[in-house]
């Protein structure tokens, strides 16, 4: 199975956090609505979903297999709940996709890194600077390298550009 992490990114290469102040950008928000369509599915971690989930309804997601990575939560309606990457990652097998998607937030996107489990990420990089933020890590213990190979990379408008690569393994 292919996975892919989808991250947005700032100009100076923080995991972008989103908020009241910082939304995400509605270029990022459309990309990741086609890359979802694209798979059939997203993986999320709990927190993340629940601020995505808002108010509810099935909005651009109603057609897609979302699978909640939370060591806690034992059930959310409308969705699968796992509590590894790796059992989200068999799930969306089963079920019969090729790829999957991880959408977030900045520990489901590490876990699946330092397991080793991502074969390309995209990353939006967003047109702000961040003070204190978030890293996305391969191994948060050593300086770890692992390369990678750009495949694509595109302007989202906005001031958003994509870059989409592809990982070692």
């Amino acid at each position: 199975m292919k996975t892919i992490l989808w991250a947005t990114l700032t100009a100076n290469g923080n995991y972008a956090q989103s908020g009241a102040n910082n939304p995400p950008t509605k270029e990022a928000l459309n990309d990741f609505a086609a890359q979802a369509a694209a798979a059939g599915n997203f993986i999320v971690g709990r927190k993340t979903f629940e601020a995505m989930r808002g108010s509810g309804g099935g909005g651009p997601f109603a057609e897609v297999d979302i699978v909640v990575v939370s060591k806690n939560a034992s059930e959310i309606p409308g969705v699968t709940v796992v509590r590894s990457p790796q059992e989200a990652l068999t799930c969306l097998q089963q079920k019969g996709h090729q790829t999957a998607l991880i959408s977030g937030g900045a520990d489901i996107h590490n876990s699946f890194l330092g397991e080793g489990l991502v074969d390309e990420v995209i990353f939006n990089v967003a047109p702000v600077l961040e003070g204190k933020g978030l890293n996305l890590l391969i191994d948060k213990d050593n300086y770890e390298y692992k390369h990678v190979q750009l495949l694509d990379c595109k302007p989202l408008g906005g001031g958003v550009i994509q870059l989409r690569y592809a990982i070692e393994r």
